[in-house]
C-alpha cells in the first residue's frame, strides 16, 4: 500500500499492524545519539534543531555514498536503543512514524496508542536495497555525529510494515501467537 511522507493524522490512523507500505516522500534519521541529544534539549527547555511534528525518524546510520547515490546502505538499527526517548517525542513533539528493527517498549506502544503514531519494521541485511530507495540526503542536525547525525531523506517505494499501530495492534505479537495456536503458514 503506498503512504505519502510525512504522515497525516488521517493516514496513521487508517494503518493497521501487518500492513505492508511502500513510503514514499521526506523522513528523518536518528540514531541513539541524537535522541540523546533532542531530549537533553527538551529537558533544558530549548529549541531542538529540526521540528518532529508530523515526521518519521528512520532508525539508521546510512554508510558513505558511492558515486552517483545520496547515500550508501540504510539498514535499520534497533529500535530498543531509542526507547527511553521515543515517547516524549511522541507526545511533546508530534512525531508520527518510527522505522527501524526489533520489538518497542510498553511506554511507546502505549505512546502510538495515545498520540497517533506508528512503528514501522524494515527488514534488518537489506540496507543496499533500502539505501537504493532514498533519491536526496542532507544532513540537518548535528553534522558532528557523522553518519548519526539527523538527515533529512527523500525516499521513493520504501518497503516498510506496521508493526505497532494507533489501536495498539502489535504485528510481532500476533505472528506469535498464531505460531504458538499451530497457525504458522497458514
Amino acid at each position: 500500500m503506498p503512504i505519502a511522507l510525512p504522515l497525516s493524522e488521517d493516514a496513521v490512523r487508517a494503518l493497521c499492524a501487518g500492513d505492508s507500505v511502500l513510503l514514499s516522500g521526506t523522513l528523518l534519521t536518528g540514531r541513539d545519539a541524537a535522541h540523546r541529544r533532542l531530549v537533553a534539549l527538551l529537558d533544558a527547555g530549548a529549541p531542538l534543531p529540526v521540528s518532529l511534528a508530523g515526521e518519521t525518524i528512520f532508525y539508521v546510520g546510512p554508510t558513505p555514498a558511492p558515486p552517483g547515490r545520496p547515500i550508501g546502505a540504510a539498514g535499520p538499527t534497533t529500535s530498543g536503543r531509542m526507547d527511553a526517548y521515543a515517547p516524549r517525542l511522541i507526545a511533546e513533539c508530534g512525531l508520527r512514524g518510527m522505522i527501524g528493527k526489533g520489538q518497542r517498549a510498553e511506554a511507546v506502544r502505549r505512546a502510538c496508542v495515545e498520540y497517533g503514531a506508528v512503528y514501522f519494521g524494515a527488514i534488518g541485511g537489506l540496507g543496499a536495497l533500502l539505501g537504493r530507495c532514498v533519491t536526496a540526503a542532507e544532513v540537518v542536525a548535528y553534522p558532528d555525529l557523522g553518519p548519526e547525525a539527523i538527515y533529512r531523506l527523500t525516499v521513493t517505494d520504501f518497503p516498510a510494515m506496521v508493526i505497532n499501530d494507533t489501536r495498539g495492534g502489535d504485528a510481532y505479537a500476533a505472528g506469535r501467537a498464531r505460531y504458538a495456536g499451530g497457525q504458522a503458514g497458514a
